[in-house]
């Protein structure tokens, strides 16, 4: 119980500095306030689950964030999907995933075409 009030706590300064920034900050960033407050809001595991959905769909890391802005869609989608449980099954199974098996994927359009 502890670590969630000391992660909420975090969560909290961190949106904080959020309004904080200026708007050239938020220039440099190429992002809207709304989208950075939206990424401090994600769960922490969304990067790490975007490039091993990319991976069953043949993409590198380096070709997945190789388009900043094509990688924070990608990143804010995943932050966003009500079905973190099938995909923690997908990922579970590594290696022996497939595509098809994320139908379920809000990002499978853009795997599918970065990966053609």
């Amino acid at each position: 119980m502890f670590d969630r009030i000391k992660a909420l706590m975090h969560r909290w300064q961190d949106l904080k500095e959020v309004s904080q920034l200026s708007d050239r900050d938020l220039d440099d960033l190429g992002m809207t306030r709304g989208q950075v407050e939206a990424f401090v809001r994600m769960p922490h595991d969304v990067p790490d689950r975007v490039l091993a959905m990319a991976e069953i769909f043949g993409l590198s890391e380096d070709q997945v964030k190789a388009d900043h802005a094509a990688y924070t869609d990608l990143l804010y989608t995943c932050g966003q999907c009500k079905e973190r449980g099938a995909c923690r099954l997908v990922l579970d199974r590594g290696d022996l995933s497939r595509p098809s098996d994320a139908e379920f994927c809000l990002n499978k359009s853009t795997f599918e075409s970065q990966a053609a």
